[in-house]
């Protein structure tokens, strides 16, 4: 994988960032709020990488419209809630970052999250300097859809035969298959490396700090 890559798109929660524990328990929460069943765990790191709303359909189709928008703005205040910083990202991603930043790599970050949220995040952690690119669920189609993928190469002017994408769920992969580029799987977030390695990825890695031996 020496000298393949140009781009590399990551995933934020559960990827870069140790974030899944404290999604599921905010979906819990909000569910419990309303009067919906608790989902359990891992049926909430499931729908992990989709647009919150897409994510609230999947995991309540029965609710009413209003009642989801009340629901997500509620997930929404539970997950603000906690102050978010650099020691939230794992262990060694932000030297690993700005390291691939030096050699020439350009950095990207397509995500599920809202763009503020996500802006938000990329500051409070401090890695605001080191992508090039980042696209949110609320500026263009939602995860598997490779339309995330298609505007920040098309942006970039990066070819897809040099793009990596990295994620931590079959979202992420499934979009990568879609908008055919390569990607690598983290088991460090929402789903194990059985589920993960369905998915035609290059390689299936523990955390995204392996990628700094082997592109």
């Amino acid at each position: 994988m020496k000298n393949r890559f140009d781009l590399i798109i990551f995933d934020w929660d559960g990827t870069l960032v140790d974030s899944i524990d404290w999604i599921v328990q905010c979906i819990q929460r909000a569910a419990a709020e309303y009067g919906c069943p608790v989902p359990e765990p891992q049926a909430a790191r499931d729908i992990i990488g989709l647009s919150l709303e897409n994510a609230i359909q999947t995991l309540f189709p029965e609710l009413d419209n209003d009642t989801r928008s009340k629901l997500a703005a509620h997930y929404g205040q539970q997950f603000f809630s906690r102050q978010i910083g650099p020691d939230d990202l794992f262990p060694c991603v932000h030297d690993m970052l700005r390291g691939f930043k030096q050699r020439g790599f350009r950095l990207a970050v397509a995500t599920g999250k809202k763009s503020a949220g996500l802006a938000k995040a990329i500051n409070a952690t401090g890695v605001t300097d080191v992508f090039c690119a980042t696209r949110s669920s609320d500026q263009t189609a939602s995860k598997p859809d490779p339309l995330m993928i298609d505007e920040i190469v098309a942006e970039l002017g990066v070819s897809k035969q040099r793009t990596l994408m990295v994620g931590d769920s079959v979202h992420d992969l499934q979009m990568a298959l879609n908008a055919q580029v390569a990607s690598v799987a983290v088991t460090c977030g929402a789903h194990s490396a059985d589920t993960l390695k369905q998915y035609q990825s290059l390689r299936c890695l523990a955390y995204p700090t392996e990628l700094i031996s082997i592109i």
